[in-house]
C-alpha cells in the first residue's frame, strides 16, 4: 500500500472507529465552518470530513507541468493576438474580440489562473485552463486552517507531516506587480468588483480576499458593476477611487448585463485602471484554446519541451465543425470521427458562461449523442477526448450520520504570473448537474515524519 493510501485508510478508521465515532466534534466543525460563512446558497462549500492529501512528488509534478503548460498558452495566446485566422478559431463574440484587442498596460496575459486537473496513480491530465476569474484559492485557504486544527487531522499529524498549499498571499503581491508594470507609482486602492445577489447566504469568497488584503494595509472595497462611475479620468464606486479592479465576473457574463459603453470599459480603454484579470484572458478561457493547442500544425515550432507537456498531459480537443483535422498521425473528417467515438469523447461548451450542458459519450446510446453533435454545430462546443478521472472515498455528515462516498477528485493549481502557488480540490460525483456531495476541500501536502 502507497503511503498515500495508507494516510487515507488510516483516517478513515479514525472515524470508523477510533475515537471519534461520535460525531460531536464533525458538528462543532460544521458550526465553525457555518460561524466563518464558509457556505454558499444556504449549503456548506465543504460538506466532507478529510481534506485531500498529495506527495510532495505529485505536487512538484503539478508544478513543473502547470507552468510548463501555461508558458504554452501564453505563447499561443500572443499568435492568436496577431492573427485574425487563428482569433476566428476560438469563436469569440464581436464584443468579446473588441476587448481583447486593448491592451491592459501590463505583460502578463493572466495574472491569475487555474487548471483543471486530474491526478491519476501519477500522471497529471489538464482537462481545463480557468484563466478568466478563476475561484477557490479563498475558500480552500479557509478550509484549510480550519481542517489542519480537526480533532481527526491532529491525530493523522502524529504520523504525517502536512503542509496547506495556500495562495491568497501570492494573489496580492501578483495584483500588485501588474500594477506597477501598468504605470502604477502610488499605494494602490483595490476594488474586487463582482455580480452582488440581492440577497447571500454565507460568505462570498472575494470577502475573504477583501479582509486579507486589508489586513495587509490596502484599502479594498467589494463593487458590484451597477456601483461603478467614471468621471474625470478616475473610475470609482462613490468616493472610493479605484486603482485596481480585479474582475471577478466572466466576460460573457458581464456582456448579458452590460455594453461596451460601461464605466468599467471605458476606465479600461482609457488606461484610466488597471483591470486583473485583464479583458484579454477570454482568449485562454475559450476551451477552443485547446483545441489549437493540441494541434501540432499549429504548435509547431513551439519549445520541445511545450509540445512534450501538451502531448503528455492535454487531451486531444477539437472545435466542433464540419471539417477535416489531425487526430496523432491520422488525417480525420472531424465530425464523423466525433460520431463514431462517443465512447472516448466528451461535448463541452467552448464557454463556461453558457447556459450549455456538457455531455459525456460513454453515458449515451448512439443516437442521443449524435443529437448532442447536432447541437455542438449549432453552438459552439468542443470535442474533448476522455480522460479518467481520479477516486477516492471521501467521508461526510449526512443527516447527522456518517457516510462515506466514493468519489470524483479534481486537483485545482492556481498559478499567479504563471508560477503554480497553491491548490485546491473540487470533489464530485463525476456528472454535470448539482449533487449534495460536491464541493471544495482543501488540498493537504503529506509526507512521512
Amino acid at each position: 500500500m502507497s503511503q498515500l493510501d495508507d494516510a487515507v485508510v488510516r483516517y478513515n478508521k479514525l472515524l470508523e472507529s477510533g475515537p471519534y465515532r461520535d460525531l460531536a466534534w464533525a458538528e462543532d466543525f460544521h458550526a465553525r465552518m457555518e460561524a466563518a460563512k464558509l457556505s454558499s446558497g444556504g449549503r456548506l462549500v465543504c460538506p466532507f470530513l478529510r481534506p485531500n492529501f498529495i506527495t510532495r512528488r505529485q505536487y512538484e509534478s503539478l508544478v513543473k507541468t502547470g507552468e510548463v503548460l501555461i508558458g504554452a498558452i501564453d505563447r499561443l495566446q500572443q499568435m492568436v493576438l496577431k492573427s485574425p485566422a487563428l482569433l476566428a478559431c476560438l469563436e469569440l463574440l464581436p464584443a468579446e474580440k473588441m476587448l481583447a484587442s486593448i491592451d491592459p498596460g501590463y505583460q502578463a496575459l493572466e495574472v491569475a489562473s487555474r487548471l483543471d486537473t486530474h491526478l491519476l496513480n501519477g500522471s497529471v491530465r489538464m482537462v481545463q485552463y480557468n484563466a478568466d476569474s478563476p475561484t477557490g484559492a479563498g475558500y480552500s485557504d479557509a478550509l484549510a486552517d480550519l481542517f489542519y486544527d480537526a480533532p481527526p487531522v491532529k491525530e493523522l499529524r502524529k504520523r504525517y507531516a502536512l503542509t496547506r498549499l495556500g495562495g491568497r498571499k501570492h494573489l496580492l503581491q501578483a495584483l500588485l506587480k501588474a500594477y506597477k508594470q501598468y504605470g502604477g507609482t502610488k499605494k494602490p486602492n483595490i476594488a474586487i468588483v463582482e455580480f452582488r445577489p440581492a440577497y447571500l447566504a454565507g460568505q462570498s469568497e472575494y470577502e475573504l480576499f477583501r479582509d486579507c488584503f486589508r489586513e495587509e494595509g490596502y484599502a479594498v472595497e467589494i463593487v458590484s458593476p451597477e456601483q461603478l462611475e467614471y468621471r474625470n479620468g478616475v473610475l470609482r464606486k462613490g468616493s472610493f477611487d479605484i486603482d485596481i479592479a480585479y474582475r471577478r465576473l466572466g466576460v460573457q457574463e458581464f456582456l448579458v448585463r452590460f455594453d461596451l459603453a460601461h464605466p468599467l470599459v471605458q476606465a479600461y480603454r482609457d488606461h484610466a485602471v488597471c483591470v486583473v484579470n485583464s479583458f484579454r484572458s477570454e482568449l485562454a478561457h475559450k476551451k477552443a484554446m485547446l483545441g489549437l493547442l493540441t494541434d501540432e500544425t499549429v504548435t509547431a515550432k513551439f519549445p520541445a519541451a511545450e509540445r512534450k507537456a501538451i502531448r503528455d498531459h492535454v487531451p486531444w480537443t477539437r472545435l466542433v465543425k464540419a471539417g477535416k483535422t489531425t487526430y496523432g498521425s491520422e488525417r480525420v473528417d472531424l465530425l464523423e470521427y466525433v460520431v463514431q467515438n462517443r465512447e472516448r469523447l466528451t461535448l463541452k461548451p467552448n464557454d463556461d458562461y453558457s447556459d450549455q450542458h456538457a455531455y459525456f459519450g460513454w453515458q449515451m446510446d448512439a443516437s442521443a449523442w449524435e443529437r448532442a453533435v447536432k447541437l455542438a454545430m449549432r453552438t459552439p462546443y468542443v470535442a474533448q477526448e476522455r480522460v479518467e478521472p481520479a477516486r477516492s472515498v471521501f467521508p461526510l455528515l449526512s443527516f447527522g450520520h456518517l457516510e462515506f462516498r466514493e468519489l470524483q477528485v479534481d486537483v485545482h493549481p492556481h498559478a499567479y504570473l504563471g508560477k503554480v502557488q497553491g491548490c485546491s480540490t473540487w470533489l464530485s460525483d463525476g456528472h454535470s448537474g448539482f449533487s449534495s456531495a460536491a464541493g471544495i476541500v482543501p488540498t493537504f501536502l503529506i509526507d512521512p515524519k
